[in-house]
C-alpha cells in the first residue's frame, strides 16, 4: 500500500480498457473504487459517479488517467436530466446511460441536450423491452454483454442496433474465446472484458477542500452576482481547492491544455459555470481529511513567497502559486517536482519547482532557508509573521 502523510488520504479510480477489433485500446471505462459504508443507500449511485469524475478530473488529470483517449462514463438520472450539470465538455468523454435508469420523457429531453451540445451517448447492457430502444436514435455506442445476456435473439438486436447508422457496438463482460468469437462474428466494432483486460486502480494521494470552504464557494458562485474576486479569493485559500482547480483548467473543463501562473488565470480559464459545477459536485463528496494546522501551515508558505518576491524581482502570483504547490506537495509526502509535473504551470513556475531555477526558484530556497531557522542576509520576522496572521484568517474565516 502506498505510504502517505497525515492530512492526506488515497483516492482512486479504476479504469477498463476499451479495444477495437485489432486489439488497440481506444477508450476507457471509468470505474468508482472506494467505500459506501457511510453513503446512504439512496445516494450510493450519485455518489459514486460524482467521485469517479471528481477524482478523474482533478486528482489525477484525465491525461494520466486515459493518455488523450475517451473516457466512457457512467451516469445516473440526475446527471442526464440536468439536475447535476456536468462540469466538464463533451471533447474527450462518452457518457454512459446504465440499464438501471427509467426512460421518460425528462430523460429523453435531457440526453437529447446532451448530444446537442456535442456530448456522446452509450447505452449500457442494452436490451429490447426496456424503454431504452427510445435512446437508440441518439446514442453513438451500444454496449452488449455477451456474458449474463439474453442471447438468444442476437441476430435481431445486432440488426436493429444497425438500423441507427454510426452507432457502434461494445461486446461486453467478454470472458472467454468463445465470446470473443461471437463478437467477431457479429462484427461488433469494439470490445471490452476480463478475457482482454482486467480493470486497474489508480491510486494517488489528497487532501480534500475545507467543507466550510467548499460550502462558502458554492454560496459564492450562486450569489445574484458573481464577483470573480471573491471566488478566486476563496479557492486561492483552500490549498486542496487550488490544485483542483489547477487540474480541472487542463482537463476536458477547459477545453485545452493552456499553462497558468497563478490561481486567478486557472478560475478564468474554467470560466465561474463550470467552477460552480465542480464546487457543487465537491459538496456531494463531502469528506475533509487534512487538519487545519496543516492548510494553515501550506498557506503560510505561499503567503511568505508572495511576500518575498518583489525584494527578488518574481511575481507575486506566480510566487504564491510556486509556493502553495510546494507547500501542498509537502502535505502529500511527494517531491515538488512529482506534483508540478502533473499541473499545467507555466514554464517559469514549473522549473523553479523542479529545477529551483529563475527568481522563482530563488524564492523558494530563501523560504525554505527561513524555515530551517537561516535567517542569512534575508530577514523575513515581519513577512513571516504576516503570513501567519493572513493564513490564520483565510482558514478560519
Amino acid at each position: 500500500m502506498t505510504d502517505v502523510t497525515p492530512g492526506a488520504h488515497l483516492v482512486h479510480v479504476g479504469r477498463q480498457p476499451i479495444f477495437d477489433a485489432g486489439g488497440a485500446v481506444v477508450a476507457y471505462e471509468l470505474l468508482f473504487r472506494g467505500s459506501m459504508a457511510a453513503i446512504d443507500s439512496g445516494r450510493q449511485d450519485t455518489y459514486a459517479t460524482s467521485q469517479v469524475i471528481v477524482n478523474a478530473f482533478t486528482e489525477f488529470g484525465l491525461d494520466e488517467v486515459a493518455g488523450g483517449k475517451p473516457c466512457f462514463i457512467n451516469l445516473t438520472t440526475e446527471f442526464l436530466t440536468g439536475d447535476l450539470t456536468l462540469p466538464f465538455g463533451p471533447e474527450r468523454v462518452v457518457l454512459e446511460v446504465l440499464e438501471t435508469v427509467t426512460i421518460d420523457d425528462a430523460v429523453i429531453a435531457g440526453i437529447t441536450s446532451l448530444v446537442e451540445q456535442g456530448y456522446r451517448v452509450a447505452l449500457d447492457d442494452f436490451v429490447r423491452g426496456s424503454g431504452h430502444e427510445r435512446l437508440l436514435p441518439l446514442a453513438s455506442y451500444v454496449k452488449l454483454d455477451l456474458l449474463d445476456g439474453d442471447l438468444s435473439n442476437l441476430d435481431e438486436l445486432v440488426a436493429e442496433i444497425r438500423r441507427h447508422p454510426g452507432v457502434q457496438i461494445v461486446a461486453e463482460r467478454l470472458e472467454t474465446a468463445a465470446q470473443v468469437a461471437l463478437a467477431d462474428r457479429h462484427g461488433m466494432e469494439l470490445r471490452q472484458g476480463y478475457a482482454l483486460s482486467r480493470p486497474q486502480v489508480l491510486s494517488t494521494a489528497s487532501i480534500s477542500p475545507s467543507r466550510l470552504r467548499r460550502l462558502e464557494l458554492l454560496s459564492a458562485l450562486n450569489a445574484p452576482e458573481s464577483n470573480l474576486d471573491s471566488v478566486m479569493s476563496i479557492i486561492a485559500t483552500d490549498p486542496a481547492l487550488s490544485m483542483r482547480v489547477l487540474r480541472a483548467s487542463n482537463s476536458a473543463a477547459a477545453g485545452g491544455a493552456a499553462r497558468v501562473s497563478s490561481v486567478r488565470q486557472a478560475v478564468v480559464m474554467i470560466g465561474l459555470a463550470h467552477i460552480r459545477q465542480w464546487a457543487m459536485l465537491m459538496v456531494i463528496d463531502d469528506i475533509a481529511e487534512a487538519t487545519e494546522d496543516q492548510m494553515i501551515g501550506a498557506l503560510t508558505r505561499a503567503r511568505l513567497s508572495e511576500n518575498v518576491a518583489p525584494a527578488l524581482g518574481a511575481s507575486p502570483d506566480a510566487a504564491f502559486m510556486a509556493g502553495l504547490v510546494s507547500g501542498v506537495a509537502d502535505l502529500l509526502g511527494t517531491p515538488a517536482a512529482t506534483l508540478a509535473e502533473q499541473l499545467p504551470l507555466t514554464a517559469e513556475v514549473s522549473a523553479a519547482l523542479v529545477d529551483g531555477a529563475g527568481r522563482l526558484g530563488e524564492v523558494l530556497r530563501v523560504v525554505d532557508a527561513y524555515d530551517a531557522g537561516d535567517v542569512g542576509a534575508h530577514d523575513l520576522a515581519g513577512h513571516y509573521m504576516e503570513a501567519i496572521r493572513w493564513s490564520t484568517r483565510a482558514t478560519t474565516r
